[in-house]
């Protein structure tokens, strides 16, 4: 779809990253990723302006092939040891206070990731000062013992996106399931009392507004404390196609509906699952 398409909220939005040398050079030096340049996130330029930044774990190459994403899929190389330590020393240089870690998914690994996730909790809790740390993990198949082994590290924030409703995900998702999801942040919420629970949902894909509803009902349902709900923007023309774009008034009824439920919802065009995760997070702590 061209940009003359587009609604005036979100040709609004513009891109400013010749900025953002020095950020870019430091998660280089790292040999490190983020999300925000990887995923090609609308907001990566207030981001990284801001000093701030999602750091993607596990290297740039993904063994899904989720339809609305742009990370590279194939077979990952190995992981890097020295990539803990190098994210926290990121972290440190960035005088971040919340840092939020999200990774690519690794099928091919036993356990998904989960220990080097981990690891990298553990070595951003070793800073002085200490951030707080939010995790954004993949679903792990299901597998609650690698949840547990995330949850040891002691995370602030526990995310995982479900992303779309449950009637999408055959063709949005095609290697995830909708009850993976739920049962991740149902059994965060369970068994990690201390950690908060959070989720995201992109719209705009064909979805109806009471199948978000539902979903939200869902995320409630589970445990989850915190929604982000963003528009999907197709990154390339590779991914799939919008199918409409919601207006803000929709957003803002998203957000009642949410607060009916129970739940902080964050909702709007740019939203995203990161966006702004600091203040999502000191809001609902405080509440």
């Amino acid at each position: 779809m061209s940009s003359a398409t587009l609604p005036s909220w979100i040709r609004a939005r513009r891109l400013h990253l010749g900025e953002l040398h020095e950020i870019r050079s430091l998660v280089a030096r790292g040999r490190l990723h983020t999300v925000c340049d990887e995923a090609r996130c609308p907001n990566r330029s207030e981001c990284f302006s801001r000093g701030t930044a999602t750091f993607l774990i596990m290297g740039d190459v993904c063994t899904r092939s989720c339809r609305y994403c742009s990370i590279a899929h194939g077979r990952p190389r190995p992981l890097d040891p020295e990539e803990p330590a190098n994210l926290a020393r990121a972290a440190a240089e960035m005088r971040l206070r919340h840092v939020v870690v999200t990774s690519v998914d690794r099928d091919d690994l036993p356990d998904g990731g989960a220990a080097h996730f981990a690891a990298v909790v553990a070595a951003l809790r070793a800073l002085e000062p200490m951030p707080t740390v939010e995790v954004l993990t993949p679903d792990f198949r299901g597998d609650l013992a690698a949840v547990d082994a995330v949850l040891a590290a002691g995370p602030d924030v526990y995310n995982h996106n479900v992303e779309t409703v449950r009637r999408l995900y055959p063709g949005v998702r095609r290697q995830g399931r909708y009850e993976w999801a739920l049962e991740v942040l149902r059994h965060v919420a369970a068994t990690a009392h201390g950690t908060l629970t959070k989720s995201g949902i992109m719209v705009g894909l064909g979805e109806e507004a009471t199948e978000v509803e539902s979903t939200l009902a869902d995320l409630a349902a589970a445990g989850c404390r915190v929604v982000m709900i963003g528009q999907y923007l197709r990154p390339t023309s590779s991914e799939l196609a919008v199918v409409r774009y919601w207006a803000p008034e929709e957003f803002a009824a998203l957000e009642a509906h949410g607060r009916s439920l129970g739940l902080e919802v964050v909702a709007g065009p740019f939203v995203r699952s990161s966006y702004h995760a600091e203040e999502a997070f000191l809001r609902v702590s405080a509440g």
